[in-house]
């Protein structure tokens, strides 16, 4: 028999850096397997080879977990505004353990199954039907036996209090992610207090991702653990965020910009500005050192390189990547051989290529969250004339 992997617990605890994965719903939509707007998972059964081959870059990169692609995987959110869909919830998830499953086992890593946000709760569900809707993809998860448990991707604390409630009846570690930032929840919850509601609700693991840049979130799970602290609670922490620049955003984050979500790209970070960010994260006393929307396989492979030292060695990946440039002394033009060096790249400021491109934006204040009648969901298709309202109610924003 192969022996037994050390669990997520147990690799913290001994002061392991765990890495986690990317992000998968906007890297496969850019490869053209997940549709924007609904932004559901059904790749993992309806393209599992394309689900299996990122999970595979994110591993050799040198992630330690492979995220369940169970993003959006509730029944509510998969039949929302008329997205159809010839898959069940079940069938989703159960397709997307088992390619986690299979890539893990290819490598040191564990399976993480993740639940997020709902529809229902934007539309004022009661607490006993959310509930339901966890439970649901629990139970493929219990079946499946992931090695530990992830509600990620949360606005509303309250929400995600009440997925932590769920997942951890499994028996299993639970890590809990908010995505906000250094001004907290939705309904105005600090940082520090989230993370106490999530402690106190049975998470080990807690912290931020997706919605901010790699230093905000940085600075926010900081907040986070100085809350649980001060209660005098214990917790490990963990950080995925966005690979994209975000210094005007608000307090929702990068949905709130006008280049969301199909131009952003002159907003991502590069694979150094990735050291910086693992290296931050590190010092503030996070283990759990991951990724968001926008990370492909060279950024979770920069983080790895980063803390190489720390984990005693360097991703498969690097194999094909000099340190700092390195492999550039071997290129052709030696103008290109002179940037083989760390102090270049550490100080290099990319410039964009477009000569009109503003620094920054102004985010889409729209100021609604729960309960608000913007907010109220449908199965059905969104109709010309909601749109059409929208269109105009946009120009005064």
């Amino acid at each position: 028999m192969e022996p037994t992997k050390k669990g997520i617990l147990e690799r913290l605890n001994a002061g392991e850096i765990v890495i986690g994965d990317g992000g998968f719903v906007f890297a496969l939509e850019k490869r053209g397997y997940v549709k924007a707007g609904p932004w559901t998972p059904e790749a993992a059964a309806e393209h599992p080879e394309a689900v299996r081959q990122l999970h595979r870059e994110f591993l050799r990169a040198g992630a330690n977990v492979m995220q369940t692609f169970t993003f959006y995987a509730s029944d509510d959110k998969l039949e929302n505004r008329g997205n159809k869909l010839t898959l069940t919830g079940a069938q989703i998830n159960e397709a997307a353990c088992d390619l986690a499953r299979e890539v893990a086992n290819e490598g040191d890593a564990l399976v993480a199954g993740g639940v997020s946000q709902t529809p229902s709760y934007l539309s004022c569900k009661s607490d006993k039907e959310v509930k339901a809707i966890f439970k649901k993809q629990l139970d493929v998860f219990t079946k499946k036996n992931v090695d530990f448990l992830i509600a990620e991707y949360f606005e509303h604390v309250e929400e995600a209090v009440w997925a932590v409630e769920i997942l951890k009846e499994s028996g299993k570690p639970v890590a809990a992610t908010l995505c906000i930032g250094r001004e907290g929840d939705m309904h105005g919850n600090s940082p520090g207090d989230c993370a106490v509601k999530l402690v106190k609700a049975g998470a080990q693991i807690v912290g931020v991702n997706c919605h901010f840049d790699p230093l905000t979130c940085v600075k926010t799970v900081k907040m986070m653990k100085e809350g649980v602290e001060k209660a005098g609670l214990k917790a490990h922490y963990m950080v995925q965020p966005l690979a994209y620049h975000t210094p005007d955003c608000n307090c929702q984050g990068f949905i709130d910009l006008p280049e969301f979500p199909f131009a952003l790209e002159p907003r991502i970070l590069t694979r150094w500005d990735m050291h910086q960010y693992a290296r931050e994260a590190y010092n503030a006393g996070i283990l759990y050192i991951g990724g968001c929307c926008g990370y492909e396989p060279y950024h979770i492979r920069a983080v790895s390189e980063e803390l190489a030292p720390e984990r005693g060695f360097l991703p498969a990946a690097s194999e094909k990547h000099g340190m700092w440039g390195a492999g550039l002394e071997m290129h052709t033009k030696p103008w290109v051989r002179a940037r083989a060096r760390r102090d270049y790249w550490q100080n290099l400021n990319p410039a964009s290529g477009r000569p009109l491109c503003p620094s920054m934006s102004t985010p889409a204040s729209w100021g609604v969250t729960r309960g608000h009648a913007d907010l109220m969901q449908q199965k059905e298709a969104t109709t010309k004339d909601q749109l059409k309202e929208l269109f105009d109610r946009s120009k005064n924003h």
